[in-house]
């Protein structure tokens, strides 16, 4: 019994690290009944070879120790970085550059999107990060909220490079500046879509689906990038 409540309570780590309760972290792993989840956190039943199975081959496994959840060794934690790259060469040829530094910028020192991108100046950059193997990227921030998640979740790092209006290839994701009618702006990072109320405007979709689709005059853009890749830290900090 004691070796079902260690188990059971490295799980609820797991879960409050993650920010998900019971039943979502059993949906994840293609429960039909979340009282199984239940019952493991509970201490009344143990894990089965079932469920380290499920879990192992869940998209949790990139970023917990399998020997930690099994028995307690090590650290909860993966530390390592998950670099995603996005948009690249699909429908524009930027050319690949092995390696290159990009300025991480604090986007919270800033007025905004537009402020720091006619700007950039110096006392902005945080550091610089290294990254191999991608097109030409003007700068990276973070990302805050849920819009994107899973895909990308608040506190990840996104690298991007700036562009026009003009430019834009419907279905990518960008980054984007909207300038509302209060003239308050609206930062997000969206997938940019065709909209049906005609070539005035754009539909911007999240990969979160309890975040509706929302269309904006092309106008209201004040400042647009396309997202080439994101970085994730799996550390327990």
């Amino acid at each position: 019994m004691q070796e079902n409540t260690e188990i059971s309570s490295r799980l609820q780590m797991m879960l409050d690290h993650l920010g998900v309760n019971a039943p979502e972290f059993a949906k994840k792993l293609e429960y039909n009944r979340p009282q199984t989840i239940y019952d493991i956190l509970n201490g009344k039943a143990k894990p089965s070879f079932d469920f380290f199975h499920r879990l192992e081959n869940s998209e949790y496994s990139d970023t917990f120790e399998y020997k930690w959840v099994i028995g307690g060794k090590g650290e909860m934690l993966k530390h390592n970085t998950v670099i995603i790259p996005f948009n690249i060469n699909r429908k524009t040829k930027d050319g690949i550059i092995e390696s290159q530094e990009v300025p991480f910028y604090d986007f919270s020192a800033v007025a905004g999107l537009q402020e720091l991108f006619d700007s950039g100046t110096p006392h902005k950059v945080l550091q610089t990060i290294k990254i191999p193997n991608l097109p030409k990227c003007d700068g990276a921030i973070n990302v805050t909220g849920d819009s994107m998640y899973p895909l990308l979740k608040s506190g990840d790092i996104i690298l991007y490079k700036q562009i026009t209006v003009d430019d834009i290839f419907f279905g990518e994701m960008y980054l984007l500046s909207i300038l509302t009618k209060g003239r308050e702006e609206y930062v997000t990072v969206k997938y940019v879509h065709k909209s049906d109320l005609g070539n005035e405007y754009v539909k911007l979709v999240s990969q979160n689906q309890h975040h509706q689709p929302r269309d904006f005059k092309v106008s209201e853009i004040s400042a647009i990038a396309l997202v080439k890749a994101s970085v994730r830290f799996n550390t327990m900090f």
